[in-house]
């Protein structure tokens, strides 16, 4: 049996602002939104039709609402690969993502790293093709 990283939970204060934002700004599709009752839903998002998923868990309590944008520990910690780093830089730009630096074109690929609504960091990485 073969396995891979289905789902990656990732910290929200709301789930309608972190759809505004993972959906309406980064453009990831919205695979589900189901009702969980108490407040809770089971809210998943994907950038692409293939790959890991994201599940934005709204925080339960104050121990998980200090987490909220600190997962990483302050450093980049999640890679997001496109064949369209020019294309899908200035798209995001143009929706008020926050950049931190100019893209960069290093040995491995293009790369600039950004944040999300909560701070964390993420890059944007064309990796090179092998020939």
């Amino acid at each position: 049996m073969a396995q891979h990283l289905a789902l990656l939970s990732l910290l929200v204060r709301d789930y309608d602002e972190a759809l505004a934002f993972y959906v309406g700004k980064m453009g990831f599709s919205r695979v589900e939104d189901s009702e969980l009752g108490d407040g809770k839903r089971w809210v998943v998002v994907a950038p692409g039709a293939t790959g890991t998923r994201f599940l934005l868990a709204k925080a339960g309590d104050e121990r998980q609402a200090a987490a909220i944008g600190a997962q990483g520990g302050g450093r980049v910690w999640l890679f997001l690969h496109t064949d369209a780093f020019e294309a899908d830089h200035a798209r995001m730009s143009a929706a008020g993502i926050k950049f931190l630096e100019k893209p960069r074109h290093e040995p491995y690929g293009s790369v600039a790293v950004f944040e999300d609504l909560y701070g964390n960091r993420w890059d944007l990485l064309q990796p090179k093709t092998k020939a």
